[in-house]
């Protein structure tokens, strides 16, 4: 028998445990976010910072980058690749298959992105990322304790982000100076509000899958590669306005 009116005689301890059982989840999927960053900028550093790595997967002219080796191209569009195909191979995801998953795009990214020491100076490059740290620790906290049902922003941060890819790659024929300036403010927009909601997202399924131990690990991996991803493209997005360029 299901009464609502039950629900008040509840113990406390129930809601205690959920509680910590949220905490501990959520925390679990942060750290592995943490370990994602530092690990992908370390990789980047090595790309950004070594000779010999850098020249595997970029050529240069005139000591700037001129374009991607065959290699670099396969780097660079590898993460989309495991992307879509894991969702066809990983019908049934484990948290081995979903953390290997994590952690080849974690590694790919990050050398993907030693291209933006070239680009940009070193000290930019920190600044904009603790930026970034700032604005998504914040954005998380929000999405995190916010009592507003966000299904609704989610579905329109989507419909916005088809829009901004769509735009970008028409930008890319017309190298038009304000829509580049417009599509970036846009992506800094609609990244932070996903960041936002894929941390709402996360207590949902929590509530879904609590007590589930695979379910929770596979989860956990999964969040964080969302975190991961949005990340990133915020911080690429913002250093388009914070960055310094090199000369």
């Amino acid at each position: 028998m299901s009464d609502t009116r039950l629900t008040k005689f509840a113990p406390r301890s129930s809601t205690a445990v959920t509680d910590a059982g949220l905490r501990t989840f959520m925390l679990s999927v942060f750290r592995q976010l943490t370990w994602g960053l530092i690990v992908s900028g370390a990789i980047a550093w090595t790309v950004g910072n070594t000779p010999e790595v850098s020249h595997l997967l970029l050529f240069f002219s005139g000591g700037h980058v001129a374009g991607y080796t065959a290699l670099g191209i396969i780097v660079l569009v590898s993460p989309l690749i495991l992307l879509l195909g894991s969702g066809f191979v990983m019908r049934t995801p484990t948290a081995a298959g979903a953390g290997l998953l994590y952690w080849a795009i974690v590694a790919l990214i990050g050398a993907s992105l030693g291209t933006l020491f070239f680009a940009y100076t070193g000290g930019s490059l920190a600044s904009t990322f603790f930026i970034t740290a700032a604005a998504v620790g914040g954005l998380s906290l929000w999405g995190h304790t916010t009592d507003r049902d966000l299904s609704g922003l989610g579905a329109f941060l989507r419909t916005g982000l088809i829009g901004l890819i769509i735009t970008m790659v028409v930008n890319l024929l017309l190298r038009s100076p304000t829509l580049y300036f417009v599509t970036n403010a846009a992506g800094v927009l609609i990244f932070s509000g996903l960041i936002a909601w894929d941390t709402n997202r996360l207590k949902l399924i929590y509530s879904q899958i609590a007590g589930d131990s695979t379910s929770m690990a596979v989860a956990a991996n999964y969040g964080a590669l969302s975190l991961f991803i949005d990340f990133i493209n915020l911080f690429q997005f913002l250093l388009v306005f914070t960055g310094q360029r090199r000369q």
